[in-house]
């Protein structure tokens, strides 16, 4: 039992460091997209790239034998690849026609269709304990977007769909990262081959013929968008190399620790990190109602491990 509870410490502090190192991402793509104006389905194809390029030297150092997947776990990381690939396709559309607090919002409804699909397929528990951190991360998600104003939800019945749609690609991206595990793939070799196919997937979206989806290229050459602009190329590699290949690594490793509901939950800290990095470092400032947004999000990760914590000590004499 002490391994248990063990794995579950480690597991969401994983998890939590994790949700920290993917909230930096957004002033990246922010400065990149507002600099630079860098069509966002190049930015995530180059993203992509830049990760497979960071990580590929050194697991050949470190584990060679992590870039060995067998065949049947290869055809499996391509269709994980092809929903990454897919996903950021979608949440992308969704920020066109949403906007970044709608579509921040309707992202992290990931955390209710994980809970559902974990139960379903994955057998995970599913309580009213599970439920109640759902409702209160998803609360705090609306208020840290600040979606309350009437103004962040004019849009069209399509956007909504296409935001919902992108909640549930990230749900199932999150499921079939537990379910790697349960394959006994290495996190880091999941994270490799994953992001490898999903720039080749979104390499042909890229390419497709008068700008396909927005945010694509509307030509081949504007997959070199930042030409010789050696910052711009600088900060899309640490983007890559940095918070992208720590804060997925660190997602993907936690998955092998707790069910993904959990992981998912854990997740939905990242926008209000997120503003709080804003805050310090883009002189932006919290509402009142953003602030009580990140703690109802914290108060619901924080109340889920603390049940955890109490239902592994009520086990322990009977594994005992």
């Amino acid at each position: 039992m002490l391994t248990a509870k063990n794995n579950l410490a480690r597991g969401y502090t994983i998890a939590l460091i994790s949700a920290v190192f993917l909230s930096t991402t957004a002033p990246f793509i922010r400065h990149l997209t507002n600099t630079y104006h860098l069509p966002a389905l190049v930015l995530a194809f180059w993203r992509d790239v830049f990760v497979v390029l960071t990580l590929l030297p050194i697991l050949a150092l470190v584990r060679p034998a992590l870039l060995r997947p067998s065949r049947a776990n290869l055809r499996y990381l391509a269709g994980y690849g092809l929903l990454m690939a897919a996903f950021n396709s979608i949440w992308t559309t969704s920020v066109v026609l949403n906007g970044a607090a709608v579509s921040t919002v309707l992202a992290y409804c990931s955390a209710a269709f994980t809970a559902l699909l974990g139960w379903w397929f994955l057998r995970e528990r599913l309580d009213w304990v599970k439920i109640l951190a759902v409702v209160l991360s998803l609360g705090g998600c609306v208020l840290v977007a600040d979606a309350l104003t009437a103004a962040a939800w004019r849009t069209n019945l399509a956007g909504i769909l296409i935001g919902i749609l992108s909640g549930l690609a990230y749900a199932i991206y999150t499921l079939m990262g537990r379910s790697a595990s349960e394959r006994g793939l290495n996190p880091w070799t999941t994270l490799l081959y994953t992001f490898g196919f999903a720039s080749v997937f979104l390499l042909l979206i890229n390419l497709l013929p008068g700008g396909f989806l927005p945010g694509a290229a509307s030509r081949a050459s504007d997959l070199l968008w930042l030409q010789d602009s050696l910052p711009g190329w600088g900060i899309l590699f640490l983007l890559a190399a940095g918070p992208t290949v720590t804060g997925f690594g660190l997602y993907m490793t936690s998955l092998t620790y707790l069910p993904s509901s959990v992981v998912n939950l854990v997740a939905t800290l990242e926008p209000a990190f997120t503003a709080l990095i804003a805050t310090i470092f883009l002189n932006e400032r919290l509402t009142l109602l953003q602030l009580g947004g990140a703690l109802l999000i914290l108060s619901g990760v924080v109340f889920l491990r603390l049940y955890e914590g109490w239902l592994a000590n009520q086990t322990a004499p009977h594994t005992a």
